[in-house]
Protein backbone atom coordinates (compact mmCIF):
# COMPACT_ATOMS: atom_id res chain seq x y z
CA UNK A 1 0.00 0.00 0.00
CA UNK A 2 2.81 2.39 0.89
CA UNK A 3 4.55 1.62 -2.41
CA UNK A 4 1.33 2.38 -4.31
CA UNK A 5 1.03 5.74 -2.58
CA UNK A 6 4.62 6.58 -3.41
CA UNK A 7 4.12 5.58 -7.03
CA UNK A 8 0.97 7.73 -7.25
CA UNK A 9 2.82 10.73 -5.80
CA UNK A 10 5.65 10.21 -8.29
CA UNK A 11 3.22 10.02 -11.22
CA UNK A 12 1.40 13.20 -10.15
CA UNK A 13 4.70 15.01 -9.59
CA UNK A 14 5.88 13.98 -13.06
CA UNK A 15 2.63 15.20 -14.63
CA UNK A 16 2.86 18.54 -12.81
CA UNK A 17 6.46 18.99 -13.97
CA UNK A 18 5.55 18.15 -17.55
CA UNK A 19 2.64 20.57 -17.48
CA UNK A 20 4.95 23.22 -16.05
CA UNK A 21 7.40 22.66 -18.89
CA UNK A 22 4.66 23.42 -21.41
CA UNK A 23 3.02 26.15 -19.32
CA UNK A 24 5.93 28.57 -19.63
CA UNK A 25 4.32 31.62 -18.10
CA UNK A 26 3.12 29.70 -15.02
CA UNK A 27 6.38 28.19 -13.79
CA UNK A 28 8.85 30.76 -15.10
CA UNK A 29 7.07 33.88 -13.88
CA UNK A 30 8.49 36.37 -11.40
CA UNK A 31 7.96 36.22 -7.65
CA UNK A 32 5.43 39.09 -7.93
CA UNK A 33 7.42 41.31 -5.55
CA UNK A 34 7.83 44.99 -6.38
CA UNK A 35 9.28 48.17 -4.98
CA UNK A 36 7.46 51.47 -4.94
CA UNK A 37 7.53 52.98 -8.42
CA UNK A 38 8.38 49.70 -10.18
CA UNK A 39 6.79 49.14 -13.56
CA UNK A 40 4.16 46.38 -13.43
CA UNK A 41 3.08 45.24 -16.87
CA UNK A 42 -0.56 45.55 -17.84
CA UNK A 43 -1.40 43.29 -20.75
CA UNK A 44 -4.42 43.88 -22.96
CA UNK A 45 -5.74 40.45 -23.89
CA UNK A 46 -8.89 40.32 -25.98
CA UNK A 47 -12.33 41.75 -26.71
CA UNK A 48 -15.55 40.08 -27.80
CA UNK A 49 -19.33 39.75 -27.35
CA UNK A 50 -20.12 38.93 -23.73
CA UNK A 51 -22.67 36.25 -24.67
CA UNK A 52 -20.24 34.48 -27.06
CA UNK A 53 -17.23 33.28 -25.05
CA UNK A 54 -15.52 31.64 -28.05
CA UNK A 55 -15.84 34.67 -30.32
CA UNK A 56 -12.90 36.78 -29.15
CA UNK A 57 -10.68 39.20 -31.02
CA UNK A 58 -7.40 40.99 -30.42
CA UNK A 59 -7.70 44.02 -28.19
CA UNK A 60 -6.40 46.43 -30.80
CA UNK A 61 -8.75 45.12 -33.49
CA UNK A 62 -10.95 47.89 -32.10
CA UNK A 63 -9.57 51.38 -32.86
CA UNK A 64 -8.16 52.12 -29.40
CA UNK A 65 -4.83 53.87 -29.00
CA UNK A 66 -2.21 51.21 -29.80
CA UNK A 67 1.42 51.63 -28.70
CA UNK A 68 3.95 52.72 -31.28
CA UNK A 69 5.37 49.20 -31.25
CA UNK A 70 2.94 46.47 -30.25
CA UNK A 71 4.86 44.03 -28.02
CA UNK A 72 3.27 40.61 -27.73
CA UNK A 73 3.72 38.56 -24.58
CA UNK A 74 5.11 35.08 -25.14
CA UNK A 75 2.23 32.70 -24.57
CA UNK A 76 2.30 29.13 -23.29
CA UNK A 77 0.61 26.33 -25.21
CA UNK A 78 -2.46 26.27 -22.98
CA UNK A 79 -2.88 30.06 -23.19
CA UNK A 80 -2.85 29.93 -27.00
CA UNK A 81 -5.43 27.12 -26.95
CA UNK A 82 -7.51 29.31 -24.62
CA UNK A 83 -7.50 32.13 -27.17
CA UNK A 84 -5.23 34.48 -25.19
CA UNK A 85 -3.25 36.99 -27.28
CA UNK A 86 -1.74 39.44 -24.80
CA UNK A 87 0.05 42.64 -25.78
CA UNK A 88 1.45 45.56 -23.77
CA UNK A 89 -1.14 48.25 -23.10
CA UNK A 90 -0.32 51.95 -22.88
CA UNK A 91 -1.67 52.24 -19.35
CA UNK A 92 1.21 52.81 -16.91
CA UNK A 93 0.26 51.41 -13.52
CA UNK A 94 3.41 51.77 -11.45
CA UNK A 95 3.47 50.04 -8.07
CA UNK A 96 1.82 52.23 -5.37
CA UNK A 97 1.80 55.36 -7.56
CA UNK A 98 -1.58 57.13 -7.73
CA UNK A 99 -2.70 59.04 -10.80
CA UNK A 100 -5.66 61.40 -10.89
CA UNK A 101 -6.10 61.83 -14.63
CA UNK A 102 -3.61 60.58 -17.17
CA UNK A 103 -4.04 60.83 -20.93
CA UNK A 104 -3.40 57.84 -23.17
CA UNK A 105 -3.74 59.68 -26.44
CA UNK A 106 -5.99 61.85 -28.56
CA UNK A 107 -7.40 59.98 -31.52
CA UNK A 108 -9.51 61.10 -34.46
CA UNK A 109 -12.20 58.50 -34.95
CA UNK A 110 -13.02 58.09 -38.63
CA UNK A 111 -16.32 56.80 -39.98
CA UNK A 112 -14.85 53.30 -40.14
CA UNK A 113 -13.68 53.57 -36.52
CA UNK A 114 -17.11 54.76 -35.42
CA UNK A 115 -18.79 51.87 -37.21
CA UNK A 116 -16.48 49.36 -35.45
CA UNK A 117 -17.18 50.87 -32.05
CA UNK A 118 -20.95 50.96 -32.69
CA UNK A 119 -20.96 47.30 -33.64
CA UNK A 120 -18.98 46.53 -30.47
CA UNK A 121 -21.41 48.46 -28.26
CA UNK A 122 -24.42 46.92 -30.01
CA UNK A 123 -23.05 43.39 -29.41
CA UNK A 124 -22.20 44.12 -25.76
CA UNK A 125 -18.44 43.79 -26.19
CA UNK A 126 -16.22 43.42 -23.13
CA UNK A 127 -12.45 43.67 -22.81
CA UNK A 128 -10.07 41.60 -20.72
CA UNK A 129 -6.68 42.62 -19.35
CA UNK A 130 -4.13 41.06 -17.01
CA UNK A 131 -2.19 42.95 -14.37
CA UNK A 132 0.41 40.93 -12.48
CA UNK A 133 -1.43 37.77 -13.66
CA UNK A 134 -4.72 39.08 -12.20
CA UNK A 135 -7.63 39.30 -14.67
CA UNK A 136 -9.66 42.47 -15.03
CA UNK A 137 -12.70 43.11 -17.22
CA UNK A 138 -14.77 46.04 -18.42
CA UNK A 139 -17.26 46.95 -21.10
CA UNK A 140 -16.53 49.00 -24.21
CA UNK A 141 -19.61 51.18 -23.96
CA UNK A 142 -23.37 51.24 -23.52
CA UNK A 143 -26.62 52.00 -25.31
CA UNK A 144 -29.00 54.67 -24.03
CA UNK A 145 -32.65 54.86 -25.05
CA UNK A 146 -33.70 58.48 -25.12
CA UNK A 147 -37.44 58.01 -25.61
CA UNK A 148 -37.72 54.26 -25.31
CA UNK A 149 -37.76 53.76 -29.08
CA UNK A 150 -35.06 51.77 -30.92
CA UNK A 151 -34.54 54.59 -33.43
CA UNK A 152 -33.80 56.99 -30.58
CA UNK A 153 -30.89 54.96 -29.22
CA UNK A 154 -27.58 56.59 -28.49
CA UNK A 155 -24.32 54.65 -28.70
CA UNK A 156 -21.79 55.70 -26.10
CA UNK A 157 -18.23 54.49 -25.57
CA UNK A 158 -16.26 54.84 -22.35
CA UNK A 159 -13.11 56.89 -22.76
CA UNK A 160 -11.95 56.80 -19.14
CA UNK A 161 -10.98 53.83 -16.96
CA UNK A 162 -10.60 54.00 -13.19
CA UNK A 163 -8.19 51.41 -11.76
CA UNK A 164 -8.42 50.55 -8.06
CA UNK A 165 -5.56 48.34 -6.87
CA UNK A 166 -5.06 46.71 -3.46
CA UNK A 167 -1.60 45.77 -2.22
CA UNK A 168 -0.08 43.99 0.78
CA UNK A 169 3.51 45.05 1.52
CA UNK A 170 5.34 44.56 -1.77
CA UNK A 171 2.77 42.52 -3.67
CA UNK A 172 -0.36 43.21 -5.71
CA UNK A 173 -3.45 41.56 -4.23
CA UNK A 174 -6.45 42.76 -6.21
CA UNK A 175 -7.34 45.02 -9.11
CA UNK A 176 -10.67 46.47 -10.19
CA UNK A 177 -11.61 48.63 -13.14
CA UNK A 178 -14.67 50.84 -13.47
CA UNK A 179 -15.99 53.37 -15.94
CA UNK A 180 -17.21 56.88 -15.19
CA UNK A 181 -20.53 57.84 -16.86
CA UNK A 182 -19.27 61.42 -17.01
CA UNK A 183 -16.54 60.35 -19.43
CA UNK A 184 -18.48 59.01 -22.41
CA UNK A 185 -18.48 59.88 -26.09
CA UNK A 186 -21.56 59.79 -28.33
CA UNK A 187 -20.74 57.85 -31.51
CA UNK A 188 -24.29 57.56 -32.84
CA UNK A 189 -23.63 59.73 -35.88
CA UNK A 190 -21.04 59.13 -38.60
CA UNK A 191 -19.49 62.52 -37.99
CA UNK A 192 -15.75 62.29 -37.32
CA UNK A 193 -14.84 63.14 -33.76
CA UNK A 194 -11.65 63.53 -31.75
CA UNK A 195 -11.57 61.50 -28.54
CA UNK A 196 -9.08 61.65 -25.69
CA UNK A 197 -8.72 58.35 -23.83
CA UNK A 198 -7.73 58.76 -20.18
CA UNK A 199 -7.31 56.72 -16.99
CA UNK A 200 -6.77 57.14 -13.27
CA UNK A 201 -5.13 54.90 -10.65
CA UNK A 202 -5.78 54.60 -6.93
CA UNK A 203 -3.83 52.32 -4.58
CA UNK A 204 -5.05 51.06 -1.20
CA UNK A 205 -3.59 48.76 1.45
CA UNK A 206 -5.17 45.43 2.42
CA UNK A 207 -4.48 42.62 4.89
CA UNK A 208 -5.32 39.82 2.43
CA UNK A 209 -2.25 37.55 2.11
CA UNK A 210 -0.76 36.96 -1.31
CA UNK A 211 -1.54 33.23 -1.14
CA UNK A 212 -5.29 33.98 -1.00
CA UNK A 213 -5.52 36.62 -3.68
CA UNK A 214 -7.24 34.20 -6.09
CA UNK A 215 -9.89 33.22 -3.54
CA UNK A 216 -12.25 36.01 -4.54
CA UNK A 217 -12.60 34.59 -8.05
CA UNK A 218 -13.55 31.19 -6.67
CA UNK A 219 -16.02 32.69 -4.20
CA UNK A 220 -17.62 34.95 -6.78
CA UNK A 221 -18.18 32.08 -9.21
CA UNK A 222 -21.44 31.09 -7.52
CA UNK A 223 -23.26 33.00 -4.81
CA UNK A 224 -23.43 31.29 -1.38
CA UNK A 225 -27.15 30.69 -1.81
CA UNK A 226 -26.59 29.07 -5.20
CA UNK A 227 -23.73 27.02 -3.76
CA UNK A 228 -26.00 25.70 -0.99
CA UNK A 229 -28.67 24.78 -3.57
CA UNK A 230 -25.94 23.17 -5.64
CA UNK A 231 -24.81 20.93 -2.77
CA UNK A 232 -28.40 20.01 -1.89
CA UNK A 233 -29.28 19.18 -5.49
CA UNK A 234 -26.20 17.03 -5.97
CA UNK A 235 -26.77 15.09 -2.72
CA UNK A 236 -30.45 14.61 -3.58
CA UNK A 237 -29.58 13.39 -7.07
CA UNK A 238 -26.88 11.03 -5.80
CA UNK A 239 -29.12 9.54 -3.11
CA UNK A 240 -31.96 9.01 -5.59
CA UNK A 241 -29.71 7.34 -8.14
CA UNK A 242 -27.99 5.14 -5.54
CA UNK A 243 -31.33 4.04 -4.06
CA UNK A 244 -32.66 3.19 -7.52
CA UNK A 245 -29.44 1.38 -8.37
CA UNK A 246 -29.57 -0.59 -5.12
CA UNK A 247 -33.21 -1.46 -5.76
CA UNK A 248 -32.44 -2.77 -9.25
CA UNK A 249 -29.35 -4.60 -7.97
CA UNK A 250 -31.45 -6.39 -5.35
CA UNK A 251 -33.97 -7.48 -7.97
CA UNK A 252 -31.24 -8.65 -10.34
CA UNK A 253 -29.46 -10.64 -7.61
CA UNK A 254 -32.72 -12.31 -6.61
CA UNK A 255 -33.47 -13.26 -10.22
CA UNK A 256 -29.95 -14.63 -10.65
CA UNK A 257 -30.25 -16.63 -7.44
CA UNK A 258 -33.46 -18.20 -8.70
CA UNK A 259 -31.79 -18.97 -12.04
CA UNK A 260 -28.85 -20.68 -10.34
CA UNK A 261 -31.19 -22.79 -8.19
CA UNK A 262 -33.32 -23.73 -11.21
CA UNK A 263 -30.35 -24.70 -13.39
CA UNK A 264 -28.67 -26.71 -10.61
CA UNK A 265 -31.95 -28.57 -9.91
CA UNK A 266 -32.32 -29.35 -13.61
CA UNK A 267 -28.79 -30.76 -13.70
CA UNK A 268 -29.52 -33.08 -10.75
CA UNK A 269 -32.89 -34.39 -11.95
CA UNK A 270 -33.13 -34.41 -15.73
CA UNK A 271 -29.88 -34.13 -17.63
CA UNK A 272 -31.61 -34.45 -20.99
CA UNK A 273 -34.09 -31.65 -20.30
CA UNK A 274 -34.03 -28.88 -22.88
CA UNK A 275 -32.22 -25.78 -21.69
CA UNK A 276 -33.94 -22.40 -21.69
CA UNK A 277 -33.03 -18.82 -20.89
CA UNK A 278 -29.48 -17.52 -20.81
CA UNK A 279 -28.05 -21.00 -20.20
CA UNK A 280 -29.46 -22.10 -23.55
CA UNK A 281 -27.02 -19.86 -25.46
CA UNK A 282 -23.86 -20.81 -23.54
CA UNK A 283 -22.30 -22.02 -26.80
CA UNK A 284 -22.73 -18.62 -28.45
CA UNK A 285 -22.36 -16.06 -25.70
CA UNK A 286 -18.57 -15.91 -26.06
CA UNK A 287 -18.58 -15.90 -29.84
CA UNK A 288 -16.30 -13.06 -30.96
CA UNK A 289 -18.07 -9.92 -32.21
CA UNK A 290 -18.08 -8.68 -35.78
CA UNK A 291 -15.52 -6.03 -36.78
CA UNK A 292 -13.00 -7.21 -34.19
CA UNK A 293 -10.39 -4.58 -35.07
CA UNK A 294 -12.87 -1.72 -34.64
CA UNK A 295 -14.15 -3.23 -31.40
CA UNK A 296 -10.64 -3.47 -29.93
CA UNK A 297 -9.87 0.10 -31.08
CA UNK A 298 -12.97 1.39 -29.29
CA UNK A 299 -11.89 -0.34 -26.08
CA UNK A 300 -8.33 0.98 -26.36
CA UNK A 301 -9.36 4.58 -27.01
CA UNK A 302 -12.07 4.42 -24.34
CA UNK A 303 -9.59 3.13 -21.75
CA UNK A 304 -7.18 5.93 -22.63
CA UNK A 305 -9.90 8.56 -22.20
CA UNK A 306 -10.88 7.03 -18.85
CA UNK A 307 -7.24 7.22 -17.71
CA UNK A 308 -7.08 10.82 -18.99
CA UNK A 309 -10.17 11.77 -16.94
CA UNK A 310 -8.76 10.15 -13.79
CA UNK A 311 -5.41 11.95 -14.10
CA UNK A 312 -7.16 15.29 -14.73
CA UNK A 313 -9.24 14.79 -11.59
CA UNK A 314 -6.12 13.98 -9.57
CA UNK A 315 -4.43 17.18 -10.70
CA UNK A 316 -7.60 19.15 -9.98
CA UNK A 317 -7.91 17.72 -6.47
CA UNK A 318 -4.31 18.65 -5.60
CA UNK A 319 -4.95 22.26 -6.65
CA UNK A 320 -3.25 22.57 -10.03
CA UNK A 321 -6.27 24.17 -11.74
CA UNK A 322 -6.83 27.19 -9.54
CA UNK A 323 -8.94 30.07 -10.97
CA UNK A 324 -7.38 31.85 -13.93
CA UNK A 325 -4.31 29.64 -14.07
CA UNK A 326 -4.37 30.49 -17.73
CA UNK A 327 -4.48 27.50 -20.03
CA UNK A 328 -3.32 24.96 -17.41
CA UNK A 329 -6.29 22.67 -18.10
CA UNK A 330 -5.72 22.72 -21.86
CA UNK A 331 -2.01 22.06 -21.38
CA UNK A 332 -2.79 19.15 -19.05
CA UNK A 333 -5.25 17.67 -21.56
CA UNK A 334 -2.70 17.79 -24.39
CA UNK A 335 0.21 16.45 -22.33
CA UNK A 336 -1.67 13.68 -20.52
CA UNK A 337 -3.47 12.54 -23.67
CA UNK A 338 -0.10 12.23 -25.38
CA UNK A 339 1.42 10.30 -22.47
CA UNK A 340 -1.54 7.92 -22.09
CA UNK A 341 -1.57 6.86 -25.74
CA UNK A 342 0.50 3.83 -24.72
CA UNK A 343 -2.49 2.64 -22.69
CA UNK A 344 -4.69 2.77 -25.79
CA UNK A 345 -2.14 0.82 -27.83
CA UNK A 346 -1.66 -1.84 -25.18
CA UNK A 347 -5.36 -2.43 -24.47
CA UNK A 348 -6.34 -2.45 -28.15
CA UNK A 349 -3.55 -4.76 -29.29
CA UNK A 350 -3.91 -7.08 -26.30
CA UNK A 351 -7.67 -7.50 -26.72
CA UNK A 352 -7.35 -7.76 -30.49
CA UNK A 353 -4.91 -10.63 -29.92
CA UNK A 354 -7.35 -12.30 -27.53
CA UNK A 355 -9.97 -12.13 -30.28
CA UNK A 356 -7.50 -13.95 -32.57
CA UNK A 357 -6.96 -10.93 -34.77
CA UNK A 358 -3.91 -10.93 -37.05
CA UNK A 359 -3.63 -7.49 -38.67
CA UNK A 360 -2.40 -5.66 -35.56
CA UNK A 361 -0.80 -2.79 -37.53
CA UNK A 362 -4.17 -1.85 -38.98
CA UNK A 363 -5.65 -2.18 -35.51
CA UNK A 364 -3.10 0.30 -34.10
CA UNK A 365 -3.78 2.80 -36.90
CA UNK A 366 -7.50 2.50 -36.22
CA UNK A 367 -6.91 2.98 -32.47
CA UNK A 368 -4.84 6.10 -33.05
CA UNK A 369 -7.41 7.64 -35.40
CA UNK A 370 -10.74 6.59 -33.89
CA UNK A 371 -10.86 9.63 -31.59
CA UNK A 372 -8.11 11.89 -32.94
CA UNK A 373 -9.46 11.62 -36.50
CA UNK A 374 -12.90 13.19 -35.88
CA UNK A 375 -11.31 15.67 -33.46
CA UNK A 376 -8.75 16.74 -36.08
CA UNK A 377 -11.38 17.16 -38.81
CA UNK A 378 -13.57 19.20 -36.45
CA UNK A 379 -10.60 21.36 -35.47
CA UNK A 380 -9.70 22.01 -39.12
CA UNK A 381 -13.21 23.22 -39.89
CA UNK A 382 -13.55 25.35 -36.74
CA UNK A 383 -10.07 26.83 -37.09
CA UNK A 384 -10.94 27.83 -40.65
CA UNK A 385 -14.10 29.52 -39.38
CA UNK A 386 -12.06 31.37 -36.73
CA UNK A 387 -9.54 32.49 -39.38
CA UNK A 388 -12.36 33.86 -41.54
CA UNK A 389 -13.66 35.77 -38.50
CA UNK A 390 -10.06 36.88 -37.63
CA UNK A 391 -10.74 35.61 -34.12
CA UNK A 392 -8.11 34.79 -31.51
CA UNK A 393 -9.71 31.34 -31.33
CA UNK A 394 -7.75 30.58 -34.51
CA UNK A 395 -4.50 28.89 -33.53
CA UNK A 396 -1.27 30.32 -34.96
CA UNK A 397 0.61 28.16 -37.43
CA UNK A 398 3.45 27.63 -34.96
CA UNK A 399 1.08 26.26 -32.32
CA UNK A 400 -0.43 23.83 -34.83
CA UNK A 401 3.10 22.65 -35.69
CA UNK A 402 3.85 22.13 -31.96
CA UNK A 403 0.70 20.03 -31.50
CA UNK A 404 1.54 17.97 -34.60
CA UNK A 405 5.07 17.42 -33.27
CA UNK A 406 3.65 16.28 -29.92
CA UNK A 407 1.43 13.80 -31.75
CA UNK A 408 4.27 12.65 -34.01
CA UNK A 409 7.08 12.44 -31.45
CA UNK A 410 5.15 11.40 -28.31
CA UNK A 411 1.65 10.13 -29.02
CA UNK A 412 2.39 7.93 -32.03
CA UNK A 413 5.59 6.29 -30.65
CA UNK A 414 3.94 5.53 -27.30
CA UNK A 415 0.91 4.13 -29.13
CA UNK A 416 3.20 1.81 -31.12
CA UNK A 417 5.19 0.79 -28.04
CA UNK A 418 1.99 0.04 -26.16
CA UNK A 419 0.71 -1.94 -29.14
CA UNK A 420 3.90 -4.01 -29.32
CA UNK A 421 3.69 -4.72 -25.58
CA UNK A 422 0.01 -5.71 -25.93
CA UNK A 423 0.74 -7.91 -28.94
CA UNK A 424 3.50 -9.72 -27.07
CA UNK A 425 1.53 -10.10 -23.86
CA UNK A 426 0.14 -13.44 -25.12
CA UNK A 427 -2.96 -13.00 -22.98
CA UNK A 428 -5.68 -15.49 -23.81
CA UNK A 429 -9.40 -14.83 -23.78
CA UNK A 430 -10.80 -16.77 -20.82
CA UNK A 431 -14.22 -18.16 -21.71
CA UNK A 432 -15.93 -20.50 -19.23
CA UNK A 433 -17.89 -22.16 -22.05
CA UNK A 434 -16.86 -23.65 -25.36
CA UNK A 435 -18.16 -21.85 -28.41
CA UNK A 436 -20.12 -23.92 -30.93
CA UNK A 437 -19.18 -24.01 -34.60
CA UNK A 438 -22.39 -22.48 -35.88
CA UNK A 439 -24.34 -19.66 -34.15
CA UNK A 440 -27.89 -20.24 -32.96
CA UNK A 441 -30.69 -18.26 -34.51
CA UNK A 442 -31.87 -15.39 -32.34
CA UNK A 443 -35.63 -15.60 -31.67
CA UNK A 444 -37.88 -12.65 -32.62
CA UNK A 445 -37.70 -9.96 -29.96
CA UNK A 446 -40.24 -7.30 -28.97
CA UNK A 447 -39.47 -3.72 -29.94
CA UNK A 448 -38.40 -2.69 -26.45
CA UNK A 449 -35.58 -5.25 -26.50
CA UNK A 450 -34.03 -3.75 -29.64
CA UNK A 451 -30.83 -1.65 -29.57
CA UNK A 452 -32.32 1.86 -29.69
CA UNK A 453 -34.88 1.45 -26.84
CA UNK A 454 -32.23 -0.24 -24.70
CA UNK A 455 -29.77 2.60 -25.40
CA UNK A 456 -32.42 5.10 -24.33
CA UNK A 457 -32.98 3.15 -21.11
CA UNK A 458 -29.27 2.72 -20.45
CA UNK A 459 -28.42 6.38 -21.00
CA UNK A 460 -31.22 7.93 -18.98
CA UNK A 461 -30.20 6.75 -15.50
CA UNK A 462 -26.51 7.78 -15.70
CA UNK A 463 -27.52 11.08 -17.30
CA UNK A 464 -29.91 11.78 -14.43
CA UNK A 465 -26.96 11.39 -12.05
CA UNK A 466 -24.97 14.16 -13.78
CA UNK A 467 -27.79 16.35 -15.08
CA UNK A 468 -27.56 18.98 -12.34
CA UNK A 469 -23.78 19.19 -12.49
CA UNK A 470 -23.86 19.66 -16.25
CA UNK A 471 -25.33 23.14 -15.94
CA UNK A 472 -22.48 24.35 -13.74
CA UNK A 473 -19.89 22.83 -16.05
CA UNK A 474 -21.50 24.38 -19.13
CA UNK A 475 -21.78 27.75 -17.37
CA UNK A 476 -18.04 27.56 -16.72
CA UNK A 477 -16.85 26.28 -20.09
CA UNK A 478 -19.32 28.21 -22.25
CA UNK A 479 -19.88 31.17 -19.97
CA UNK A 480 -18.07 33.38 -17.50
CA UNK A 481 -18.56 31.36 -14.32
CA UNK A 482 -15.66 29.68 -12.57
CA UNK A 483 -15.87 26.03 -11.57
CA UNK A 484 -13.81 25.15 -8.48
CA UNK A 485 -15.75 22.40 -6.67
CA UNK A 486 -13.72 19.53 -8.12
CA UNK A 487 -14.45 17.25 -5.16
CA UNK A 488 -18.17 17.24 -6.01
CA UNK A 489 -17.39 16.70 -9.67
CA UNK A 490 -15.16 13.74 -8.84
CA UNK A 491 -17.90 12.16 -6.69
CA UNK A 492 -20.40 12.62 -9.52
CA UNK A 493 -17.91 11.08 -11.96
CA UNK A 494 -17.49 8.00 -9.76
CA UNK A 495 -21.27 7.65 -9.46
CA UNK A 496 -21.54 7.98 -13.25
CA UNK A 497 -19.08 5.11 -13.74
CA UNK A 498 -20.84 2.90 -11.17
CA UNK A 499 -24.34 3.56 -12.53
CA UNK A 500 -23.20 3.04 -16.13
CA UNK A 501 -21.60 -0.29 -15.22
CA UNK A 502 -24.66 -1.48 -13.33
CA UNK A 503 -27.33 -0.48 -15.84
CA UNK A 504 -25.33 -2.08 -18.67
CA UNK A 505 -24.99 -5.30 -16.68
CA UNK A 506 -28.73 -5.35 -16.03
CA UNK A 507 -29.59 -4.83 -19.71
CA UNK A 508 -27.03 -7.44 -20.74
CA UNK A 509 -28.68 -9.97 -18.44
CA UNK A 510 -32.14 -9.25 -19.86
CA UNK A 511 -30.72 -9.56 -23.37
CA UNK A 512 -29.16 -12.95 -22.60
CA UNK A 513 -32.35 -14.09 -20.84
CA UNK A 514 -34.17 -13.40 -24.11
CA UNK A 515 -31.64 -15.75 -25.78
CA UNK A 516 -29.97 -12.92 -27.73
CA UNK A 517 -26.24 -13.70 -27.66
CA UNK A 518 -25.04 -10.63 -29.60
CA UNK A 519 -24.29 -8.63 -26.48
CA UNK A 520 -20.76 -7.41 -27.23
CA UNK A 521 -21.53 -4.36 -29.33
CA UNK A 522 -24.85 -3.84 -27.52
CA UNK A 523 -23.03 -3.37 -24.19
CA UNK A 524 -20.76 -0.74 -25.78
CA UNK A 525 -23.74 1.09 -27.30
CA UNK A 526 -25.75 0.98 -24.07
CA UNK A 527 -22.83 2.06 -21.91
CA UNK A 528 -21.89 4.93 -24.22
CA UNK A 529 -25.45 6.14 -24.81
CA UNK A 530 -25.06 8.68 -21.99
CA UNK A 531 -22.88 10.66 -24.40
CA UNK A 532 -25.90 10.98 -26.72
CA UNK A 533 -27.99 12.30 -23.81
CA UNK A 534 -25.29 14.86 -23.00
CA UNK A 535 -25.27 15.99 -26.64
CA UNK A 536 -29.05 16.32 -26.47
CA UNK A 537 -28.61 18.48 -23.37
CA UNK A 538 -26.37 20.76 -25.48
CA UNK A 539 -29.40 21.79 -27.54
CA UNK A 540 -31.41 22.50 -24.40
CA UNK A 541 -28.59 24.58 -22.92
CA UNK A 542 -28.01 26.54 -26.12
CA UNK A 543 -31.63 27.45 -26.78
CA UNK A 544 -32.99 27.71 -23.21
CA UNK A 545 -30.09 28.62 -20.89
CA UNK A 546 -27.68 30.73 -22.96
CA UNK A 547 -27.66 33.86 -25.11
CA UNK A 548 -25.09 32.64 -27.62
CA UNK A 549 -25.61 33.78 -31.21
CA UNK A 550 -23.78 33.83 -34.51
CA UNK A 551 -22.41 31.18 -36.83
CA UNK A 552 -18.95 31.06 -35.26
CA UNK A 553 -20.20 30.54 -31.71
CA UNK A 554 -22.79 27.97 -32.82
CA UNK A 555 -20.21 25.99 -34.78
CA UNK A 556 -17.68 26.10 -31.92
CA UNK A 557 -20.26 25.09 -29.32
CA UNK A 558 -21.81 22.18 -31.19
CA UNK A 559 -18.58 21.15 -32.94
CA UNK A 560 -16.43 20.79 -29.84
CA UNK A 561 -19.29 19.45 -27.72
CA UNK A 562 -19.88 16.75 -30.35
CA UNK A 563 -16.22 15.71 -29.89
CA UNK A 564 -16.57 15.75 -26.09
CA UNK A 565 -19.76 13.67 -26.21
CA UNK A 566 -18.10 11.25 -28.63
CA UNK A 567 -15.26 10.89 -26.13
CA UNK A 568 -17.87 10.22 -23.43
CA UNK A 569 -19.40 7.57 -25.67
CA UNK A 570 -16.06 5.78 -26.10
CA UNK A 571 -15.15 6.01 -22.41
CA UNK A 572 -18.50 4.92 -20.98
CA UNK A 573 -18.95 2.33 -23.72
CA UNK A 574 -15.69 0.75 -22.56
CA UNK A 575 -16.92 0.81 -18.96
CA UNK A 576 -20.19 -0.82 -20.03
CA UNK A 577 -18.51 -3.63 -21.96
CA UNK A 578 -15.83 -4.43 -19.38
CA UNK A 579 -18.37 -4.61 -16.57
CA UNK A 580 -20.70 -6.76 -18.71
CA UNK A 581 -17.81 -9.06 -19.59
CA UNK A 582 -17.00 -9.60 -15.91
CA UNK A 583 -20.67 -10.30 -15.21
CA UNK A 584 -21.12 -12.73 -18.11
CA UNK A 585 -17.99 -14.65 -17.17
CA UNK A 586 -19.18 -14.86 -13.57
CA UNK A 587 -22.65 -16.24 -14.30
CA UNK A 588 -21.43 -18.83 -16.81
CA UNK A 589 -18.74 -20.01 -14.41
CA UNK A 590 -21.47 -20.60 -11.83
CA UNK A 591 -23.35 -23.19 -13.91
CA UNK A 592 -22.43 -26.48 -15.51
CA UNK A 593 -22.27 -26.19 -19.30
CA UNK A 594 -21.84 -29.21 -21.56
Amino acid sequence: MEMNKQAMVCVLSLLVLLICSFQIGWCASSDHKYKMGDEVSLYANKVGPFQNPSETYRYFDLPFCPPDHVTEKREALGELLNGDRMVDAKYKLKFRVDKDLESICKKLLTKVDLMKFRDAVKNDYYFQMYYDDLPVWGFIGKIENIKGEPKDRRYLIYRHLQFEILYNNNRVIEIKVSTDPAYTVDITDDKEIEVEFTYSVKWAKTDIPFEHRMDKYAKSSFLPKHLEIHWFSIINSCVTVLLLTGFLATILMRILKNDFIKYSRDEETMDDQEETGWKYIHGDVFRYPSHKSLFAAVLGSGTQLLALAIFIFMLALVGVFYPYNRGALYTALVVIYALTSGIAGYVAASFYGQLEGTNWVRNLLLTGCIFCGPLFLTFCFLNTVAIVYTSTAALPFGTIVVILLIWTLITAPLLVLGGIAGKNSKTEFHAPCRTTKYPREIPPLPWYRKAVPQMATAGFLPFSAIYIELYYIFASVWGHKIYTIYSILFIVFIILIIVTAFITIALTYFQLAAEDHEWWWRSVLCGGSTGLFVFGYCFYYYFARSDMTGFMQVSFFFGYMACVCYGFFLMLGTVGFQSSLLFVRHIYRSIKCE
